[in-house]
């Protein structure tokens, strides 16, 4: 599964009734949809001066691994259903920022290789 199709997934979960039965466990499903997708998505700098934003990228990646796990093993039992709906969508706009940024260092990188501007 792609990264903006389990964003997707999950965006589509939280906004289900949250007093649904199973909701907590769909939450739980689609977090790990979402860390295993996030676990795939692998950046490497073809150009040695990309080769900071690379690191940074990654670091940044393994926080929000760190924070997929924390959420899907003890926030989520703890926190009302609220909380945990508030929790997951912080989580998702940081991913989703991540996923940005990993856009604009391919297209720094695609860019560099055919010419890009001057």
């Amino acid at each position: 599964m792609t990264l903006e199709s389990a964003i997707s997934d999950l965006q589509e979960t939280l906004s289900h009734a949250r007093s649904a039965s199973n909701w907590r466990w769909l939450v739980r499903q689609r977090l790990s949809i979402l860390r295993q997708a996030l676990s795939d998505e692998r950046v490497e700098a073809r150009e040695g001066w990309l080769t900071p934003r690379t690191g940074v990228m990654e670091r940044e990646r393994r926080q929000l691994l760190g924070r997929i796990s924390a959420v899907g093993a003890g926030l989520l039992d703890r926190l009302e259903a609220d909380g945990v709906a508030t929790e997951v969508r912080r989580l998702i706009n940081d991913v989703e920022h991540y996923r940005q940024r990993l856009h604009d260092l391919v297209y720094d990188s695609v860019a560099m290789e055919i010419g890009g501007s001057e």
